[in-house]
């Protein structure tokens, strides 16, 4: 069942990856905001970037689970890992950077926090217009 792990680190790792597009999405968007750059106001990734962060947000506040949480912890349960030591190495690191142990509704207050603090970057640097909308 050695492939269960591999599909738990899977999980897991593009887990870290939604986390660092949510967080870091926000952090280039303000950087590129301040820099000039053009392309952090393109209108496809920034609705993507503001899905994304309120789904999580949207989840807290209705007390859903996170499916990719749920999705790992089956299948580690599958491949028999029922401790932090029996995960690979790569697998423990990334649950060390995204998960943390505190009381629920601390992540729900971050994760609207968040989610509020997206919003309003949405409306303090606005994504532009494709070309050729507008037009008659």
């Amino acid at each position: 069942m050695d492939y269960l792990g591999f599909l738990a680190d899977l999980v897991v790792f593009f887990h870290g990856l939604y986390v660092l597009f949510a967080v870091g999405g926000e952090a280039v968007i303000l950087i590129g905001a301040a820099l000039g750059w053009r392309w952090t106001r393109i209108l496809w990734f920034r609705v993507l970037h503001l899905g994304a962060v309120l789904l999580v947000a949207a989840q807290a506040l209705l007390g859903v689970l996170c499916p990719l949480t749920i999705l790992e912890n089956r299948l580690r349960t599958a491949a028999g890992q029922t401790a932090e030591e029996e995960i690979t190495f790569l697998g423990r690191i990334i649950r060390h950077l995204i998960f943390y142990d505190f009381p629920g509704w601390v992540f729900t207050l971050l994760y609207v926090g968040f989610g509020v603090v997206v919003l309003g970057t949405l409306f303090l640097v606005p994504p532009e217009k494709p070309q050729g909308w507008g037009r008659s």
